[in-house]
């Protein structure tokens, strides 16, 4: 997915520019082993998703990005990056962004550290920008660890529910993204309606975006995806399309039997094979679709219609991408 593409806001596309490279400036420390380690998947490139939607939000593509917006961005990619170094090192990760991963290439002790410091130089810029934003990226990071905990509690159980899942990736991807809209708000100092309106747009978008995480983590090829396709069932990350398979009269038994426990490739190919010939994956899309519909509703208090159109492509396009 390309996001300025569906986006169509050239504005923005020209503002991420700048973001890059306060981006990279905002982790320099001075020491030149340090700084490697803190830029490593800055420089490995990404969508940028959340300082898009964060300048998207504050500017509505009708003018030009402040400092301020920037920063907004700046300090939700950093919450980001930090949470992909610590995500890394807890599921043993060798690549990320079709590099080696942190923890890969400097060990587990200085990816957690690196970590550790993206987070503290992502709170201090929000400080910076003021008592509400500081306020704002405490929360989200509570979220996280919310999310993150959510999902660890549950791996390998097959008594995992739906409120189990949807708990986990809404603080695990949904948080930020609601508040990456939600910060561009605030810096652009739009109205408590518009404000809240575009939190609910990020956070459905987040909900959406994980959950087409989850069906191409099924359905992609191990090429597509930079690492072998069902890695979430042999890892004990059931998420929504095998909760469904699991309760699927025909493969759902056969299924049970095999999950519960760690995968060896071949049953880990077996296990994705059986959720995709059950209905888990159209479930899961007409779950998804549900979500896009409450995101198109908070859009309706979104000021400037090129925004809301490009908002809105921007999520449809999400299971676009997976029905055509």
């Amino acid at each position: 997915m390309n996001p300025h593409e569906r986006l169509a806001l050239p504005s923005v596309e020209a503002d991420l520019v700048s973001l890059d490279d306060l981006l990279a400036e905002s982790v320099i420390f001075g020491d030149a082993y340090l700084d490697s380690v803190t830029t490593h998947l800055i420089r490995a490139g990404g969508k940028r998703l959340r300082p898009v939607l964060a300048v998207a939000s504050a500017t509505r593509g009708e003018r030009p990005a402040t400092r301020d917006d920037l920063l907004g961005g700046v300090a939700l990619e950093l919450m980001h990056l930090a949470s992909l170094y610590h995500d890394d090192v807890m599921d043993e990760a060798e690549i990320r962004r079709n590099v080696d991963s942190v923890n890969a290439r400097y060990g587990n002790l200085i990816a957690i550290v690196a970590g550790d410091y993206l987070m503290a130089r992502s709170a201090s810029i929000a400080a910076d920008l003021g008592a509400p934003t500081a306020s704002l990226m405490a929360s989200t990071l509570a979220w996280l660890t919310r999310g993150q905990v959510a999902e660890v509690r549950t791996a390998f159980a097959l008594t995992r529910s739906e409120n189990d899942y949807y708990e986990a990736i809404e603080g695990k991807t949904a948080a930020l993204m609601s508040s990456s809209c939600r910060m561009g708000a605030m810096t652009a100092r739009h109205g408590a309606r518009e404000t809240e309106a575009l939190a609910e747009f990020g956070r459905c978008f987040g909900m959406v975006y994980q959950m087409r995480d989850d069906v191409l983590d099924l359905t992609a090829t191990d090429n597509q995806l930079g690492k072998p396709a069902g890695q979430d069932l042999a890892e004990g990350i059931y998420n929504l399309p095998t909760l469904f398979a699991l309760t699927d009269p025909v493969g759902g038994d056969e299924l049970r039997q095999l999950l519960g426990r760690p995968l060896d490739d071949d049953e880990r190919e077996r296990a994705r094979k059986l959720v995709v010939a059950t209905d888990g994956i159209e479930r899961t899309l007409a779950a998804a679709q549900r979500f896009v519909d409450l995101a198109a509703s908070s859009l309706e208090d979104v000021g400037g219609a090129a925004l809301r159109s490009g908002f809105h492509s921007l999520i449809t396009s999400l299971i676009d991408d997976l029905t055509i």
